[in-house]
Order: C-alpha cells, then sequence, then structure tokens
C-alpha cells in the first residue's frame, strides 16, 4: 500500500461544530443543572408554603365570617325590638305583609 492511499489523522478529525462536548463541558453542564433544580426545589417549597398559609388564612377568615354571621342573626330581633320604629316603615311593613299574604292566597 502506497503512502498517498493511506488515510491521514486529518481524515478522522471532525469538523469543530460537530464535535461532541468534553467531559469538563458535560460536567459544568450537570453542575449548573443541579443549581437550577436546587433553585426551583426551594421555589416551589416556599409556594408550597405560602399557598398552605393562604389555605389556613382563608379557613380562619371564614369562621371569623360564620361566627360574625351567627352572631349577627342572634343580635338582629334584639336591635330591632330596641331600635324606635318609624310610623313610615311600619306602615311600608304592614303593607308588604298584606301583599305578601294576597300573593299566597292566590298562589
Amino acid at each position: 500500500m502506497e503512502a498517498s492511499e493511506r488515510d491521514s489523522t486529518q481524515d478522522w478529525l471532525l469538523p469543530e461544530g460537530a464535535a461532541p462536548p468534553l467531559l469538563s463541558e458535560l460536567e459544568e453542564r450537570i453542575d449548573e443543572a443541579l443549581i437550577v433544580a436546587r433553585a426551583s426545589e426551594k421555589a416551589a417549597m416556599a409556594i408550597g408554603d405560602a399557598a398552605l398559609d393562604a389555605a389556613e388564612q382563608a379557613r380562619r377568615a371564614a369562621d371569623i365570617a360564620e361566627r360574625a354571621s351567627v352572631a349577627a342573626l342572634g343580635l338582629q330581633p334584639t336591635i330591632a325590638a330596641e331600635a324606635p320604629v318609624d310610623p313610615a316603615l311600619r306602615s311600608f311593613s304592614e303593607r308588604a305583609d298584606r301583599v305578601v299574604a294576597r300573593l299566597r292566597a292566590v298562589a
């Protein structure tokens, strides 16, 4: 075999853009991916904690609203009994009661 027919090392070299990454480059990428993954995990945990806190606050607010509603319903007759009644309002309420009674009789 003649020297001109043999392969040279230049024939086996890959073009610059087609070369695979070096091991050190792969390690750098892995390290960067781990940093991003850990930061994402911390952010997800913080979001989860904030969501749990918000749910707890919403539950407490609902409990307070429920107690306020019960208290308001419990106090409403007392307030109405103590408050002076405007004669025009009393007349209006009596007329409204009569209208409701007639509607129920028709239905």
